[in-house]
């Protein structure tokens, strides 16, 4: 793990937000205009997609993906300009919220400034055109970080963004040389020491896939040498398992618990049920129930919680990559009360500081964080199950995600189709 990494982004809500596809707008001030009601559903952090300029050069699409970039130091004038830019950040910081941007820097447009003034720093194959290692990413070219001037240009960038955001989200960053990010972010911390820095780290048959064509890709516990926060996508394919089976609960769940011990003990990991490059979630669950037993399920897991902008109101249409694809909010679907009540009990120190384990997990999750005296115990009912074993004593308890009094009879609880949150004592474990 990163030295200077801060293990309170455990307790941290991002919010990630698709620029062009979040407000009427579809510009910085669209943004600036939802960061009450942002601050007020409990976001600590804004993630924003991209916000360069795109390629034209083969372009997906008639808008092309963001993640498509011309010019690393420039801003997308559709977006807003640089102040524009800045504006956003200063509201931001008055309402006590942090900015991130996308850094892309596996690759560029195929008409990139790069590729124009450098053509020699990129990726090419037999025949000597311009290329990518991964053949469905034809909109872009990769980069030779072979070449050493590539490491010192993008080093530069990093260096002038951060003195202007917060944190950086790396995309695919463990297809770069691990060397690279571990130089970078030694030197963009004698320019901004307090930086975020989250890897966009990859599920492990894409390492294994690339590793198996000759190309470089980092794991996870590589990654930690140089970020503060990776991805959940070491187990996202159990959570799809599961979704699509639910006997399969019990093995994402144990997968989740063998992240305690195979990565360093100050990991931290993103937990993001959906993001752009992924299925909404609602369009997965089976009912609205069990899509609030998975949301609050996310958020009580050990990490930090990544909310992509629609979940809150049940979304299930993901916004296209390549077009104009207006986030359809409908506050009929809200689970704005929801998702506020859970960032309020994230922000405890006990998901900070606290030990976690796994007390059942088939049909129903029960999981627990025990910190100093304090036990908070969730229990999320994700097979419609009418009962379940807990480690209380008989009695009753409250559910502080509703106030709802629950007794304990012989060890048991009845269940419905609320998920619950019980903060108690460790002297009323059995």
């Amino acid at each position: 793990m990163a030295k200077k990494t801060d293990v309170s982004l455990r307790s941290k809500i991002i919010y990630q937000v698709f620029p062009r596809q979040h407000s009427q707008k579809q510009n910085f001030q669209g943004i600036i205009d939802d960061l009450d009601r942002l601050k007020n559903l409990g976001v600590d952090i804004l993630y924003l997609l991209p916000i360069h300029p795109i390629g034209k050069l083969a372009r997906k699409g008639k808008q092309g993906s963001p993640y498509s970039i011309m010019d690393y130091y420039s801003i997308h004038d559709e977006l807003g300009t640089l102040d524009d830019f800045k504006l956003l950040i200063n509201h931001a910081h008055h309402r006590g919220m942090k900015v991130m941007i996308d850094i892309v820097f596996n690759h560029t447009s195929r008409d990139s400034k790069l590729v124009n003034e450098h053509p020699d720093w990129f990726y090419r194959n037999a025949k000597g055109d311009l290329a990518n290692r991964i053949g469905d990413w034809s909109d872009i070219a990769d980069l030779d970080f072979g070449k050493r001037p590539v490491w010192d240009y993008l080093i530069n960038v990093l260096s002038y963004w951060a003195q202007i955001v917060d944190g950086f989200r790396c995309d695919v960053a463990p297809l770069l040389p691990l060397e690279f990010w571990i130089e970078a972010r030694n030197q963009v911390d004698l320019v901004n020491p307090n930086l975020i820095w989250l890897t966009e780290s990859v599920e492990y048959r894409f390492i294994k896939y690339l590793r198996d064509m000759g190309f470089e890709c980092s794991s996870d516990s590589q990654m930690y040498d140089a970020f503060d926060i990776c991805y959940d996508y070491d187990i996202f394919n159990y959570m799809e398992a599961y979704l699509k089976d639910s006997s399969k609960l019990s093995r994402w769940l144990e997968e989740i618990m063998r992240q305690e011990v195979i990565y360093p003990k100050n990991y931290i990991k993103l937990r993001n049920f959906e993001n752009h490059d992924q299925m909404r979630l609602r369009s997965k669950t089976r009912d609205d129930n069990h899509f609030i037993q998975m949301i609050s399920l996310m958020f009580f897991l050990k990490g930090t919680v990544m909310v992509y902008g629609g979940m809150e109101h049940a979304i299930k249409h993901a916004p296209n990559l390549f077009e104009n694809d207006i986030v359809p909010w409908k506050k009929e679907n809200s689970i704005s009360d929801e998702i506020k009540k859970l960032a309020q009990i994230k922000k405890q120190t006990i998901f900070v500081d606290g030990n976690v384990n796994l007390h059942h997990s088939v049909d129903v999750a029960v999981i627990s964080y025990s910190y100093q005296n304090q036990f908070l115990l969730g229990i999320f009912n994700l097979e419609n199950q009418s009962n379940v074993d807990i480690p209380l004593m008989d009695g009753k308890y409250n559910n502080i995600l509703n106030d709802h009094l629950i007794s304990v009879i012989n060890g048991k609880i009845k269940l419905n189709n609320q998920p619950i949150i019980i903060d108690t004592k460790k002297e009323y474990l059995k």
